[in-house]
């Protein structure tokens, strides 16, 4: 079955949701069905994990487990609802939904800063009634995602100062702006200061932060403050592609240099202190039509075009047919120097152009680099890229001893001081030597077995199908078209995978798998044993564990470690460890952190459909992942009404865990009760978090700590 159509599709309707991949492979339900058929359920709770196991009588497995010899026998070590076989100490909050965000009983949760706050020295005050591209480009930008953390000095692991490296993935422009809610066209009735505003809004923001008296603050006028943008920030482009003449445009006839950067969602912080961007749904800014188009299968396995925004009527770059290669230029993954606000971004193209979710990374035993990505659509593929050369790791950072405090001294103004070390020429010396790492690798996409096998399938010109006589003429072409690669090598098509967290303590891989309604109807791909579910609103989290702990290594295992929703519903097949209290489960995994201890974390996004999937809003929950209490989950931080969950990070020391509300009274307000209607400026379901008549609501970072200073978790 072809994918759709994107010219079709209905402006309400999530990008994400789009079938735009064509291929047949089985899916991640078929591969489960097969995988825990009669057989593997003779192998009991070793072969799924306790909580696995012990939640297949409520899963459309139910028939095999209950025939199989030796079903209904209890694990070696037993354990049930009203149990606790958790690590995670702290008392849970309840599934809900209302105006303001919620945390655990003894920790506090403080909004850091909020679109519009101050960035760059000099900038304005906020003003929602009167922003200007100009005010932005100094400002906080919109809908904060992704959140690295980089103590400083680098190196230090210092964690109470620091860098925090945020994405703003994309605007919500009845939201922002007001005087759109009663208009027949509101796309058309933005004029050209909104549209620069708006992409002055989109990329990335780096802050400098301390933290004094068990408060973090934003440090002002700091040295290292930056906003990247899609509207001015010149960028290089690097790697195979670089160049190529599908790269190449009238502005940049060279194919090396592109004007900002799109839809960053999650991403990554490199070991040598670099921030990695990943560009997500670009196809939401372009126009035109691909009739005769040259790059019109390229584009079209993009979902492209799918225009949500009016960018192209006053830039013409964002016009398919103006400029045809200009969505080549984006796609990519972009590395930051956040220790030179002047050094231009990098676009890597030798880790491919898809949809990229995440760019999280590991240093692998052999001290080469291993990235892990997601490509954020439904039906699409998990990637990872192994760099020719190894690290060059940083020397450990040691700070002057008569400073008052391991976070240094602190100035009248706010400023942070450390006195300068020869350790920095090395840092320096070390970081020089990884500049161009990312440049030279091989870029792997993931097959899955019904056996619990995985194989890393390379994406190189000359192997296999990629070859001129497909349609691959160079490795250039490889990259640009990753995901039609990926395709013509048979990779397994997933449930939307989004973030994906290797775990420094045991070396496991998480990957969130959000959702998929569209799995097993209307002629697109059955379920599979990785992806169980028809019609999943749901999704699961996966669990891969590298061969002989090598990262780089070409096969692997995967396991389930949980099936999200509600377990006590009828036709969810949720599986969770009956440990689980009614309020420990969620549904929508997206973003995920691990903790200083390994332990895991998970962040979700429901989208418009939270009242469908849940009932109640996003938010952080911790999920065990080791011991009888594998696969139990416990609520930790609600969002309020409308609002995503996104960018979960924490401190080297586990005491603070940094996280984004994305978009708060956006989604699905028409459902919450007393509302029911969508919101706007005017009129918005919540003002989170300001709460002040005129102002809308605001997408804002917030700090969470415990009370008494101690372990988040603990």
């Amino acid at each position: 079955m072809p994918g759709q159509d994107p010219t079709t599709v209905p402006d309400d309707l999530d990008p994400d949701d789009i079938r735009v991949n064509p291929s047949s492979e089985p899916g991640l339900g078929d591969l489960i069905e097969r995988r825990f058929s009669r057989r593997a359920l003779l192998r009991g709770a070793g072969a799924l994990g306790a909580g696995v196991a012990a939640a297949l009588a409520t899963g459309p497995l139910r028939a095999v487990a209950a025939s199989a010899p030796g079903a209904g026998q209890a694990p070696a070590e037993p354990i049930g609802p009203g149990s606790d076989p958790s690590r995670f100490a702290f008392t849970e909050i309840a599934h809900g939904v209302d105006e303001h965000h919620h945390v655990a009983p003894g920790y506090r949760a403080e909004v850091l800063i909020r679109w519009g706050d101050a960035v760059l020295p000099g900038a304005p005050d906020f003003d929602p009634e009167r922003q200007s591209a100009a005010a932005q480009l100094g400002q906080f930008g919109y809908n904060n995602d992704f959140i690295g953390y980089i103590s400083l000095p680098l190196g230090s692991g210092n964690p109470e100062h620091g860098l925090l490296c945020v994405n703003h993935e994309y605007t919500n422009s009845d939201l922002m702006f007001p005087g759109l809610a009663d208009a027949d066209d509101p796309r058309g009735a933005i004029r050209r200061s909104r549209v620069d505003a708006e992409m002055a809004a989109h990329g990335g923001s780096i802050i400098e932060i301390v933290k004094h008296d068990g408060r973090w603050r934003v440090v002002p006028g700091s040295p290292f403050a930056r906003r990247v943008s899609a509207l001015e920030t010149a960028m290089r482009l690097s790697g195979p592609a670089s160049g190529h003449p599908r790269l190449r445009t009238r502005e940049d006839p060279s194919g090396r240099r592109v004007i900002g950067t799109l839809n960053n969602c999650a991403g990554g912080i490199t070991p040598w202190g670099t921030y990695l961007m990943a560009e997500e749904n670009i196809q939401l800014y372009f126009s035109g039509s691909l009739d005769d188009h040259p790059e019109r299968e390229n584009y079209r396995r993009f979902g492209m075009p799918d225009p949500r925004y009016a960018w192209s009527r006053y830039h013409r770059r964002f016009d398919l047919n103006a400029e045809p290669n200009e969505a080549n230029r984006f796609g990519w993954i972009v590395e930051v120097d956040p220790f030179d606000p002047k050094a231009p971004p990098v676009k890597r193209t030798a880790l491919g152009r898809f949809k990229h979710e995440g760019a999280e990374c590991v240093v692998n035993k052999d001290g080469r680099l291993v990235i892990y990505s997601g490509d954020d659509q439904v039906f699409e593929y998990l990637y990872k890229f192994v760099t020719d050369g190894r690290v060059t790791p940083l020397p450990e950072a040691r700070m002057d001893p008569t400073m008052d405090s391991y976070a240094g001294r602190i100035d009248a103004a706010g400023r942070v001081h450390f006195r300068p070390q020869r350790i920095e020429q090395w840092i320096a010396a070390a970081r020089a030597a990884n500049r161009d790492l990312l440049d030279q690798g091989t870029l792997y996409v993931a097959k899955l077995a019904h056996d619990g096998g995985l194989t890393w399938l390379p994406l190189v010109h000359g192997r296999g199908p990629l070859t001129q006589a497909n349609g691959f003429a160079s490795q250039a072409d490889v990259l640009i078209d990753a995901r039609t690669a990926a395709t013509a090598l048979g990779a397994t098509p997933l449930d939307r995978p989004e973030d994906v967290e290797p775990n420094p303590v045991t070396g496991k891989v998480y990957v969130c798998l959000t959702n998929n309604k569209l799995r097993g109807t209307g002629g697109n791909p059955r379920t599979d044993a990785a992806n169980p579910r028809p019609q999943n609103l749901w999704g699961q989290v996966l669990e891969i564990t590298p061969s002989d702990g090598d990262h780089a290594a070409d096969s692997a295992r995967w396991d389930i470690l949980v099936r999200a929703g509600d377990p006590a519903a009828p036709g969810v097949a949720a599986q969770w460890n009956p440990a689980t209290s009614e309020n420990g489960w969620f549904a929508c995994p997206d973003n995920c952190a691990l903790d200083p201890a390994g332990r895991l974390w998970i962040a979700t996004d429901q989208g418009r459909g939270w009242s469908k999937t849940s009932g109640g809003a996003d938010g952080i929950w911790a999920l065990e992942t080791e011991g009888p209490g594998r696969g139990t989950g416990r609520m930790f931080f609600r969002v309020p009404v409308g609002a995503e969950m996104c960018g979960p990070r924490f401190t080297p020391d586990g005491r603070s865990l940094f996280v984004a509300v994305q978009h708060p009274a956006a989604d699905g307000t028409e459902a919450f009760t007393g509302f029911g209607r969508k919101s706007s400026f005017e009129r918005p379901a919540t003002r989170w978090p300001d709460f002040q008549d005129g102002m809308p609501p605001r997408p804002s970072v917030v700090v969470i700590t415990k009370e008494d200073g101690g372990e988040i978790g603990s």
